[in-house]
């Protein structure tokens, strides 16, 4: 079933029909490359960790950032429609995609580090 469907996204692929589009996988990834960046900074940085966060402290921090980062990089490719007007409401779009996304960055750290650095 696996190798069907990544058969299946090669055709549509190769024939320009994609059910997500391009621009929105790579909005999302940034985003996501850019939260790991910034949660490896803080996760790395500590150097001795409380006994009582566990040892597998750092994978809720590591999983739950990129995928804020991701959301926010979702909503950075939908508020880019309103870019395509152009004028003010480009600059208006492009100032509430830094927002959003950046509250969503941050909303994620929070998620990620609660009970551990963020006490």
């Amino acid at each position: 079933m696996f190798v069907y469907c990544i058969f299946n996204l090669n055709i549509m692929i190769q024939n320009n029909y994609l059910l997500v589009p391009v621009t929105l996988v790579k909005r999302a990834v940034l985003g996501a490359i850019i939260g790991l960046a910034i949660i490896l900074f803080f996760v790395l940085s500590a150097d001795r960790p409380h006994p009582e966060w566990g040892q597998l402290w750092m994978i809720r921090p590591l999983l739950v950032v990129p995928l804020a980062g991701a959301g926010g990089g979702f909503i950075s490719y939908l508020t880019d429609t309103l870019g395509e007007q152009g004028g003010w409401k480009k600059a208006g779009a492009i100032a509430l995609s830094v927002i959003v996304f950046v509250i969503a960055l941050w909303l994620g750290i929070v998620l990620g580090l609660a009970g551990t650095m963020w006490n």
